[in-house]
């Protein structure tokens, strides 16, 4: 038993059932329900009664409910209290980011380092290829860089940190026809105007693919800028296929977000110098690895 599952279990009760929860801890189903096999197997007791498509919690997995979140408290007290005897008390240090990494995990993990060490300044550098964010990193202008590729990410010379792997998925403004949460496979998407990024993303072969084989399916738009595709969803120009990433920020604005099946992977990995780093860099790395841990993708 280790605190992912206990987290992964947690998510389950609190959004309902295995799905919700898989896509809100931006995980695979079958990793989760495989995560929650082994903790019932751990334990010797069955923690949800399977109905149909959903899950109801057992009598043993309501009375473990409290237990599990004691301890995952505990835990965060101690990940707390590490953090405030690790001396940190100042300083500045840079992340190299992809757009779509820097919508998320970064949001989540300066968000985190910033209430851990709200002293330190991140500061995050743009960056719009891979390439580029192992430039900035080898030549030393950052010490840390997140970034999303095609591939799970190999670099010579440099540590490589998996993050996590997020899905693409389509995003459509309200009244646009796609309902929130829905699966859509590519031929659902015929007739639609699409927004895309320039060619040679993992992104703009999606987006061709499914113009060259749905019928009536166009590109409307091509921007450089990819914080500029949520936008012209919003105003409804067309719709957009972009990575998980995008899911929280594109609902709080009102988009309904889909599923796509199949779908590629956005693979996201943190890049860093073997050695050298600043305390506040390594602080953060760390704290990454353990994001990383959570989401079922860090090794230990």
């Amino acid at each position: 038993m280790d605190a992912r599952q206990l987290e992964y279990f947690l998510a389950i009760v609190e959004h309902g059932g295995f799905s919700r929860a898989a896509a809100a801890l931006h995980v695979a189903q079958p990793s989760l329900s495989q995560a929650m096999a082994n903790l019932e197997a751990d334990l010797g007791v069955s923690l949800f009664h399977r109905k149909g498509r959903g899950v109801v919690l057992s009598q043993a997995g309501a009375e473990l409910l409290e237990p599990s979140r004691r301890v995952l408290r505990d835990l965060a007290a101690v990940r707390d209290k590490a953090a405030a005897l690790s001396g940190l008390h100042g300083g500045t240090f840079e992340v190299a980011a992809m757009p779509s990494p820097g919508i998320e995990p970064l949001t989540s993990l300066i968000h985190r380092f910033a209430e851990l060490h709200p002293s330190v300044t991140v500061s995050s550098r743009a960056a719009f290829t891979p390439e580029e964010v192992v430039e900035l990193v080898r030549s030393g202008a950052c010490e840390l860089g997140l970034l999303g590729a095609a591939k799970p990410v190999a670099v010579s010379g440099l540590d490589v940190l998996p993050v996590e792997e997020q899905p693409f998925v389509v995003v459509a403004a309200p009244g646009a026809e796609v309902e929130d949460g829905a699966t859509l496979r590519p031929e659902d998407l015929g007739g639609r105007k699409l927004i895309a990024s320039r060619g040679g993303s993992l992104m703009r072969t999606i987006v061709d693919d499914i113009t060259a084989h749905t019928e009536g399916t166009d590109i409307v738009a091509v921007v450089d800028h990819r914080t500029s595709i949520l936008p012209l969803v919003l105003t409804g120009v067309g719709i957009a296929v972009l990575p998980a990433s995008w899911t929280r920020l594109a609902r709080r604005c009102g988009a309904a977000v889909a599923s796509i099946e199949p779908t590629a992977h956005l693979h996201v990995a943190m890049i860093s110098l073997p050695a050298h780093l600043t305390p506040g860099a390594r602080a953060f790395l760390e704290l990454t690895r353990s994001y990383a841990r959570r989401k079922g993708t860090g090794t230990s």
